[in-house]
């Protein structure tokens, strides 16, 4: 009888320990190569690398994380024990040690994933309705005549606003509307608002806060407030948190300033530049005048060649046309003088403007202050002293070395007063406590 032997397996190919590691390792990466996963953060550790090493974890498991520096230094916030983010990343294996972990690319708090999305939402609907469109917005004015402020005004946003309109336009007038920027109350506060701004003679409005979270951000990514902006009847710049912050009332205002200090900045002429464009539009019509002025005398020349005779008519015509060259002249030269009397006007209203005054004046009533406060702590002192010499001789009265000082003296036993007799027992060895000194005895005698 013929048997078929049976076909025996390939041999498996023995691999090394790191071979293993190595090849685990693509086929996580690339099984999975961008996941996200939400879970709570333990064991914390931020080592002087930079890189940042936990554990991720929920109610049944937990994994080991790694975020390279070149990635969380993007981040907007520090993660702590025991924060529940939603992370982004690959899973791989650290080979030198077998270990299974989670390689992060992005980070942020879970509850911020939420409110992401409503904003992308939110975003979205308000772009389609056409409220983001540039055709819709506003020109915002070269020289404002009043700014309406709409912010908190205890925040570093108010502050800076104020600081860089007192440097380069002290001039327009500012009025800070007072509204909170940050809780569940805000956006109601921020809306009424801009209808009382709606009702004063402002040109335009800043809406401004500092920098914050998305959620200490969230009042301005409201849609009610988004519809106010949209219908206020002036231009509104949005200039809320920093440069990289975008909320909705930046898409729908009419100009969006990155900072506080920047919204400032725009709305603002600067003195020097405003003194150069007068400067510049006096240049200008002087020269326009000294053209026109030869023009009309060559007219005059021109038509005094026509005009030869007859003889007396042309004496006529030259004699009306030098008066009314010289009354040219004469209204030029008034003209000339009302331009120099109104450029010397703002001049003395820059320069009346100006601090330094202001710094003189708080400069003497600093030095006033000082001689005041310097006055008062001197009568302070000398009120302090007497009180302390007439407590002294109170003290000095009812003190016992007073009364020991005629005659009496303290006895003691072992560290202890004794005042009365059958504290003591024969034998017992006392101190008197004299006025001057002190003696040691012992006990002979009681007395009861």
């Amino acid at each position: 009888m013929h048997t078929t032997p049976t076909p025996q397996p390939p041999e498996a190919q023995v691999l090394s320990v790191s071979e293993l590691n190595s090849q685990a390792r693509r086929l996580l990466e690339i099984s999975f190569h961008n996941i996200r996963v939400e879970g709570e953060i333990s064991s914390l550790a931020r080592p002087s690398s930079g890189h940042w090493y936990f554990t991720l974890k929920d109610e049944r498991a937990q994994i080991r994380c790694a975020m390279f520096r070149n990635r969380n230094q993007s981040l907007r916030f520090v993660p702590s024990e025991g924060m529940l983010v939603q992370i982004r990343g690959r899973v791989s294996l650290y080979e030198n040690r077998g270990d299974y972990q989670l390689i992060i690319d992005h980070m942020e708090e879970a509850g911020n994933g939420a409110l992401q999305k409503a904003f992308e939402q939110l975003k979205k609907k308000l772009a389609q309705e056409g409220l983001f469109d540039s055709e819709r917005k506003r020109k915002l004015p070269a020289y404002p005549k009043h700014i309406g402020v709409i912010t908190s005004p205890t925040g570093a946003a108010i502050r800076d606003i104020l600081s860089v309109l007192e440097r380069r336009a002290p001039f327009i007038p500012v009025t800070v509307i007072p509204s909170p920027v940050q809780g569940n109350e805000a956006t109601g506060q921020l809306i009424q608002a801009l209808n009382t701004a709606s009702k004063a003679d402002f040109d335009v409005i800043i809406l401004s806060r500092g920098g914050g979270s998305l959620e200490d951000l969230w009042p301005f990514n409201e849609e009610a407030l988004a519809r106010a902006i949209a219908k206020h009847p002036v231009p509104v710049v949005s200039a809320v948190g920093h440069e990289i912050d975008f909320t909705i009332a930046d898409f729908v205002a009419d100009y969006r300033a990155p900072t506080p200090s920047a919204a400032a900045e725009i709305l603002s002429p600067d003195r020097k530049t405003l003194l150069e464009r007068v400067n510049l539009l006096n240049r200008k019509l002087t020269t326009m005048t000294l053209h026109k002025l030869q023009m009309a005398q060559h007219q005059l020349h021109s038509i005094s060649k026509r005009l030869r005779h007859p003889g007396d008519q042309l004496r006529e015509h030259s004699q009306r046309l030098d008066d009314l060259e010289i009354r040219m002249q004469q209204a030029l030269c008034l003209q000339l003088e009302r331009k120099k009397a109104d450029l010397q006007r703002h001049h003395n209203k820059l320069v009346q403007l100006s601090p330094v005054a202001k710094l003189g004046q708080i400069k003497l009533q600093t030095t006033h202050f000082e001689e005041t406060l310097h006055n008062q702590i001197s009568r302070k002192l000398e009120t302090q002293q007497q009180k302390l010499q007439n407590l002294s001789g109170q003290l000095h009265l009812v003190s016992p070395l007073s009364t020991m000082a005629r005659g009496y003296s303290i006895t003691q036993k072992q560290g202890q007063i004794i005042s009365r007799a059958n504290q003591l027992q024969l034998g017992n060895q006392i101190t008197l406590r004299l006025h001057k000194g002190s003696a040691d005895c012992t006990v002979d005698q009681i007395h009861e």
